[in-house]
């Protein structure tokens, strides 16, 4: 018997393959398909259905890829789209994989049509269940998408799938989401990767409400949706073909700097190596930050052109990029910024300082300008920085004007690295007043300057 959760790093993303006998099915799965491919194989089983349990928005799904190298079916959920590929599921269809079923049951409200599936063990019984972004651990799925005028509805409806669908099918039932901690496509999802129906009757705090009206009261709040989830969903009715993952072209310097005048110039390096020396234009994302970040700030209108660290950064990458459908990767600049400097090209810097320094800076100089790009929740968890200016790292673009009045900027997130992000950014914007501030809240020392 077969049975994995593949896991996709930064997108939160978890997809499955379940096999039995000579045949599997696969759940969700990401564009890359070669890892079910080879699980498939290992066990000598041919992967006969994809079943999807909602369009995703959050990454480019793997499903036509899959058919486009095996003879499976493809089976997806929200019906009334219009998908151009494979067949839409109702609910009850049960598929036979070996000597093992699944049932596909209708639990809307993430979207309309979502669906999960339920696995049924050799002797019938109820063994597992794919909750697609119905129920997560610890969360339920996010009602927001179709817009707030529809968002009551939904969570009306999420609140019957769960209720009298999906908690009813038993306490022991194995819970399998699409996502884990993370993702967008919930508030607050639990790190808990193995749970069971049972115990999220116990310790999700979203299944806790009395009424029904409780449950859709607290749900039905607007979520921050990040611009590229209308990339996705539009490519999802028909995610394009991608074959072999693509190997980005190496640039010499002069190449690069002539192609990024028109490219997004992507910088994953760290935030130390790119606070020390940076392609002019070009924006900070370090390479494990590229899936939660990069579809806030880099649309599809331009391709783009890498600068890492390594050539396994560039393969990880452009694994990254790929799954969220950035496909226009136009090269990388070969040898990076030892190359860079050494053709003779500038580059611009940003000055660095560790919170202790700050600190130290505050008590002895005066009162300086705190930009905090941390998120709300973090900062209720974590502390509050007296007299700091809010503006979460999602929300930067939008705040320029309001920024620009600030006099020396210090900005902080308790790392860096999500502030190198927003220096980077505001650097292209003509802002030069920047300095990133490394480190976190416990090493903050100041007299003058204190945490609520």
């Amino acid at each position: 018997m077969l049975f994995e959760r593949i896991e996709s790093e930064g997108l939160a993303h978890y997809s499955y393959i379940i096999g039995d006998g000579t045949e599997a099915a696969v759940i969700d799965p990401r564009r890359d398909v070669e890892v079910y491919l080879k699980k498939a194989r290992e066990q000598e089983m041919d992967i006969k259905y994809v079943l999807e349990t909602h369009r995703n928005e959050d990454y480019v799904v793997g499903s036509r890829e899959i058919k486009n190298r095996t003879e499976c079916e493809i089976w997806h959920a929200d019906r009334q789209l219009e998908y151009e590929y494979g067949k839409p599921v109702e609910e009850g269809v049960e598929f036979e994989i070996g000597d093992l079923s699944i049932e596909a049951i209708h639990t809307p409200g993430h979207t309309p049509g979502s669906m999960s599936y339920l696995l049924k063990e050799y002797s019938g019984e109820n063994w597992a269940l794919f909750s697609g972004d119905a129920l997560f651990a610890g969360d339920v799925g996010r009602v927001d998408l179709l817009g707030m005028d529809k968002a009551e509805e939904n969570a009306e409806a999420l609140y019957d799938s769960i209720f009298n669908k999906i908690l009813k099918l038993g306490d022991e039932v194995l819970l399998f989401p699409a996502h884990g901690p993370g993702s967008v496509c919930a508030e607050s999802i639990a790190n808990r990767k193995w749970t069971t129906i049972g115990i999220e009757k116990k310790r999700n705090p979203k299944l806790r409400y009395d009424t029904k009206k409780e449950f859709v009261n607290e749900i039905k709040e607007k979520l921050e949706r990040p611009p590229y989830f209308r990339k996705m969903e539009e490519l999802n009715l028909k995610p394009p073909l991608l074959g072999d993952i693509p190997w980005p072209n190496p640039m010499s310097p002069a190449e690069f700097q002539k192609q990024a005048q028109d490219n997004w110039v992507l910088d994953t390096r760290t935030e130390l190596s790119y606070g020390a020396a940076h392609t002019p234009h070009s924006i900070s994302i370090w390479k494990d930050g590229v899936p939660s970040f990069v579809g806030w700030f880099l649309d599809y209108q331009k391709p783009i052109s890498l600068v890492t660290e390594s050539p396994q950064e560039l393969e990880k990458v452009t694994k990254y990029l790929i799954r969220l459908g950035y496909d226009e990767i136009e090269g990388y600049l070969s040898g990076g910024m030892v190359k860079w400097h050494m053709s003779g090209k500038n580059s611009h810097s940003i000055e660095m300082l560790t919170v202790q320094d700050l600190c130290e800076k505050i008590d002895k100089e005066k009162e300086l300008d705190i930009l905090d790009v941390r998120g709300k929740e973090e900062i209720k968890e974590n502390g509050r920085i007296e007299g700091a200016e809010e503006i979460h790292l999602t929300k930067i673009k939008q705040n320029i004007s309001k920024i620009k009045e600030l006099d020396d900027i210090h900005i902080f997130c308790g790392s860096g690295l999500r502030s190198m992000i927003a220096a980077s950014i505001l650097r292209n914007k003509g802002i030069k007043n920047l300095k990133v501030v490394l480190g976190g809240l416990s090493g903050w020392k100041s007299n003058k300057c204190h945490i609520k």
